[in-house]
């Protein structure tokens, strides 16, 4: 049986990974619309986590084995190959292409100049290749990140990151040194709900404690404000643990630090104010808890001064052309990872991690709802392997307009991201800046080195 993946993530990865386990025959192509490999895990976590960058090594174990190929390159739906073309020439067709866009705030002002989705700014200091040119931080010493989530703190903590601990990464050179002319002296982290409902886990909490000349400063009149944490003791461990570091950080007298990062509680942000043509502040309203788990507005206002404005409030899927979509989940509809239209399975169609089940849970999530869609798979095999499919799918995918960069590609470019960071004497590799100097650094086509 022969199986396309889309999306070489983890969900795409543990797919394949759990299709192999359960099936000693089934052969997988992994198709991703980029010529890397690794989703998220390399353009959307920090480059400073290396911890995390490492399950790379993880998900190249799976994508080396003999019954897997790594397609990239291959754009499926609008403007690539048809979803319907793409299920005549497998078996079976498992979608796994995440949340591709982010949640809005939906307030005046969110468009202007210096306003961008914290996914922005996390693929160009990723390298994405779809990311946009520099800019951020043009003439910016406060900055507001909307939201108190892992990504907040993750770019929060990148925005007062300097260049002597990035410089060992493998953040692209024009984003290390856009970082390191940055003038940013304070940021503020700002959420709607109190310490106690943050979603920022206490691992990334304290490193903001942990960067050299940086202050966390957080305020004890909003920590008073929440009920659960004036007696963190009856808080779940994790909530428990957020809040004291917060009183800790509270209860510090103020330092002499060159940046100060402030972590800001009941305030929902109502409009983004223009200073010069571009956002020059954010106007919060004062909200209090409404006895429910909720927040209610006071009708009391205060402002932020802010060059740049980063919303982190969360992910959201986007449709597939071709592909049932349901609008207000974000997700596709499906049962136990089979795909719905309308209330029938589709035959050979399947979903898993975020546009199965929404942007929830960490990458680990992502290996039971593998696991439960390959079984799903699986059982539905006897039926779908009477489809005579062609020998090889590769050729057909070429013809159909799509330029596949194999492994050998994609040895290629970690090669001239190796070279790349040796020569700026960066200690390690540094990412191709863009598409193009990705397929610059792909040569011998057509033969696939995978054991080189």
């Amino acid at each position: 049986m022969r199986v396309a993946v889309v999306g070489s993530g983890p969900s795409g990865v543990y797919t394949a990974q759990s299709l192999l386990q359960q099936d000693p025959e089934v052969r997988v192509d992994v198709l991703d619309r980029l010529p890397c490999p690794y989703g998220l895990v390399r353009y959307g976590v920090a480059p400073d986590h290396e911890k995390i960058k490492s399950l790379q090594q993880t998900l190249r174990t799976v994508l080396e084995e003999e019954r897997v190929r790594f397609l990239g390159g291959v754009e499926v739906g609008a403007g690539g190959v048809p979803v319907a073309r793409l299920r005549e020439l497998y078996h079976a067709v498992v979608y796994c292409v995440g949340a591709a866009t982010d949640r809005r705030l939906g307030i005046p002002g969110e468009d202007l100049p210096g306003s961008w989705s914290a996914t922005e700014f996390v693929s160009w200091y990723s390298a994405h290749p779809d990311a946009v040119t520099d800019g951020f931080l043009r003439d910016v010493r406060s900055a507001v990140v909307v939201g108190v989530g892992n990504v907040a703190v993750d770019v929060t903590r990148i925005l007062a990151r300097g260049t002597a601990e990035l410089s060992a990464t493998d953040m692209p050179q024009a984003a290390l040194t856009a970082l390191g002319a940055s003038r940013v002296d304070t940021v503020h982290m700002v959420g709607r709900r109190g310490p106690s409902q943050a979603r920022f886990t206490t691992k990334e909490l304290r490193e903001l404690g942990s960067l050299p000349e940086t202050e966390p400063v957080v305020e004890a009149a909003e920590l008073a404000l929440d009920p659960d944490a004036a007696e963190p003791s009856a808080l779940p461990a994790a909530q428990r643990r957020n809040v004291e570091v917060l009183r800790g950080w509270a209860a510090r007298p103020p330092g002499a630090a060159r940046r100060r990062i402030r972590l800001r509680f009941f305030l929902r942000p109502v409009e983004l104010l223009a200073r010069d043509g571009r956002v020059g502040a954010v106007r919060f309203e004062r909200t209090a808890p409404d006895g429910h788990g909720g927040v209610t507005g006071t009708g009391r206002f205060e402002e932020i001064e802010a060059q740049l404005v980063l919303r982190s409030v969360g992910y959201r899927g986007v449709p597939l052309e071709g592909l049932p979509f349901d609008p207000a989940r974000g997700t596709v509809p499906h049962r136990a990872g089979r795909v719905l239209r309308g209330v029938a399975v589709a035959p050979g169609e399947y979903v898993a991690g975020w546009i199965k089940r929404g942007p929830t849970g960490v990458i680990g999530t992502n290996r039971p709802c593998a696991k439960e869609t390959a079984a799903s798979l699986l059982a539905d095999a006897p039926a779908l392997v009477r489809r005579e499919m062609p020998a090889d799918p590769l050729p057909l995918l070429r013809a159909a307009g799509a330029e596949p960069v194999e492994w050998s590609g994609w040895l290629d470019i970690e090669r001239a991201e190796a070279a790349l960071g040796a020569a700026l004497g960066r200690g390690g590799p540094v990412k191709l800046p863009d598409r193009a100097a990705l397929r610059a650094a792909i040569g011998g086509a057509g033969t696939d080195r995978r054991h080189d």
